[in-house]
């Protein structure tokens, strides 16, 4: 079953945490007997990490992700979609006002390219700056609607509430207990939605056409 962690550093996972959160719902998925296969055009991670592939690039924002993401979701073909960004388009100060509004229209495009996926948006953690905190708890606070917005195969996952600034390895990024609460939320938001840990059943129109042949 075919999962794409889709995002920035966080998703990569931040020296000296390589692997970021993966490791752990890696390890989770695994005791949990299920299947999965990690995809995306890059690969890191330690060596307890079972599959290191990934969507996860350091330093991105929103509008970054949205010009690549037709090309990824085409070569890497995802059953699902972990998507967690945001926090450089905050940190930047990249026409923050417009996050959310950007973060509504990268959603379009997956559920446009992949409207059978199950696609899981978190908020962002929190961050030791109170300039920037204020801004994290502002795009946050947008998100929720947002995936209301987005029909029943998107989901909010609640990564900002599992949190608090003392799982922050330097006031952004997340320590290795940070990203273990992070994979927690992850894993169990996918169990929450047991279609998005199996594989698609095949669609219709190609039934139809295998009967037909």
């Amino acid at each position: 079953m075919r999962v794409m962690p889709l995002g920035d550093s966080i998703t990569d996972g931040f020296t000296p945490y390589p692997g970021g959160y993966r490791v752990g719902l890696w390890q989770r998925l695994a005791a949990g007997g299920y299947t999965v296969d990690f995809v995306g055009s890059q690969s890191n991670g330690p060596t307890e990490l079972g599959d290191h592939d990934h969507e996860g690039h350091s330093g991105w924002r929103i509008d970054q992700l949205d010009a690549d993401i037709n090309t990824w979701l085409r070569q890497s073909d995802p059953r699902t979609v972990l998507l967690l960004i945001g926090t450089n388009d905050l940190n930047q100060n990249h026409d923050i006002a417009k996050a959310p509004a950007r973060l509504s229209l990268l959603i379009d495009h997956i559920r446009a390219a992949k409207p059978r996926c199950e696609l899981f948006v978190a908020t962002v953690p929190p961050q030791s700056n109170a300039t920037l905190e204020s801004r994290v708890r502002a795009y946050n606070a947008a998100i929720p609607q947002i995936v209301a917005s987005k029909g029943p195969h998107t989901h909010l996952v609640k990564i900002y509430d599992a949190m608090t600034t003392a799982d922050l390895a330097d006031g952004i990024h997340p320590t290795r207990a940070g990203y273990g609460k992070m994979a927690a939320v992850w894993y169990g938001a996918l169990r929450a939605v047991p279609g998005s840990l199996v594989p698609l059943p095949p669609s219709s129109s190609h039934t139809q056409r295998q009967a037909r042949s």
